[in-house]
């Protein structure tokens, strides 16, 4: 048996990126011989086995065959017969169909093997696809897509598009789970540059598939792309950041309706819209002159009185896109040091009690202090 190195591992290395996870692909061996090496079966469609001391994930050498809808939708086979080739070529890209030999003490031996061009497309900086049974799989779209994310240099070869407009028109997408598409969208939202992604998206048709309608319908303006190309870069990477920038222009209800489709986390999805509802009172409010109502409803939406911390983070982001904010950032800061004892000590005895009354009393207090901030 032999052990090589592929994929991503090999790519990198040849960027002078760090490494993260190697992927290990064991040649000539079998489920037995493993086990009886003292590996850990983990894989469930196929196999995959826990190194007894690394705990790292190496992988029987196999082939796949389509036999269904979907990323899951096929018949893998694995044999102690398959070649490094055959393997490599199940791969999505060239650049991932690399491969290294390993050493029994875990170091790179031997020359990059490379039977697909991958090192011409690296130099070349072009996603090409490795063969035909690419187009096979859904899920290779969302990561080309994700991958002009992270390598915005990289172009998408022309016969590579054309794939990627098959697998759409296929209606393969369709049967991805809703996670895998939130992991592969966040993963390209907190890369370099998730307008590539967005991109990609769009030149395959793949857009209406995965994305809420009012962004797309945004997405399809030039000038709203160059606009949001901006606001990502102003934007700190964190996903909860890109996300609510992105989805900044589309209504609450929608938001909530697609994180459900997506399995969207919990806290991005209500940080995106909430800032949502801060984009459309920006709008409502020319010059930074907000209307007092208006602005206490957005703090109370935004619980901004128990979750201080989310509130100043909204306001954050919208300063660093440039909004002005800053009056509002104030009304928020002197509402948020108002004391509420002292706001029921001030009601009349017989309404100290009274919850109606003291939540009343304290929307008045804050509304009075907000509107000598606001106006």
């Amino acid at each position: 048996m032999k052990i090589y190195a592929v994929g991503g591992a090999i790519r990198d290395t040849l960027m002078g990126l760090p490494l993260h996870d190697i992927d290990y692909v064991v040649v000539g061996s079998s489920v037995d011989e493993m086990l009886a090496k003292g590996f850990r079966p983990v894989g469930k469609d196929f196999p995959v086995f826990l190194h007894p001391q690394t705990q790292a994930e190496y992988a029987l050498a196999r082939t796949e065959r389509k036999t269904g809808k979907g990323y899951k939708g096929f018949l893998f086979y694995a044999d102690p017969a398959v070649t490094l080739e055959q393997d490599l070529e199940r791969r999505d890209l060239t650049i991932n169909a690399m491969a290294r030999e390993i050493s029994e003490t875990g170091e790179f031996i031997g020359p990059i093997i490379d039977p697909y061009n991958g090192q011409r497309d690296l130099a070349e900086k072009v996603f090409r696809h490795v063969s035909d049974a690419f187009a096979e799989d859904p899920l290779r779209l969302l990561r080309i897509a994700r991958f002009a994310a992270r390598f915005p240099e990289f172009s998408v070869a022309d016969s590579t598009l054309t794939a990627l407009r098959a697998i759409v028109q296929s209606q393969e997408l369709k049967a991805l789970s809703p996670e895998r598409i939130w992991q592969e969208l966040a993963r390209g939202l907190v890369a370099q540059q998730p307008m590539r992604m967005f991109q990609v998206l769009l030149d395959t048709d793949a857009a209406p598939t995965i994305l809420p309608a009012a962004l797309v319908a945004m997405l399809s303006q030039e000038t709203c792309r160059e606009e949001l190309r901006v606001h990502l870069q102003l934007s700190p990477p964190q996903l909860e950041f890109r996300a609510a920038v992105v989805l900044m222009q589309v209504a609450a209800s929608e938001i909530r309706s697609w994180s459900e489709c997506v399995r969207m986390p919990i806290e991005v999805r209500d940080f995106s819209e909430i800032f949502s509802g801060l984009h459309g009172l920006i709008k409502k409010s020319p010059h930074g002159v907000f209307d007092p109502h208006q602005a206490l409803a957005w703090f109370n939406r935004a619980d901004v009185w128990r979750k201080p911390e989310r509130g100043q983070a909204l306001l954050d982001l919208a300063e660093r896109l440039g909004f002005p904010v800053g009056k509002l950032n104030q009304a928020m800061q002197l509402a948020q040091a108002l004391q509420p004892v002292e706001i029921i000590a001030s009601l009349p005895l017989a309404n100290r009690s009274d919850g109606e009354s003291i939540r009343r009393a304290v929307e008045v207090s804050r509304l009075a202090t907000m509107t000598s901030a606001l106006l």
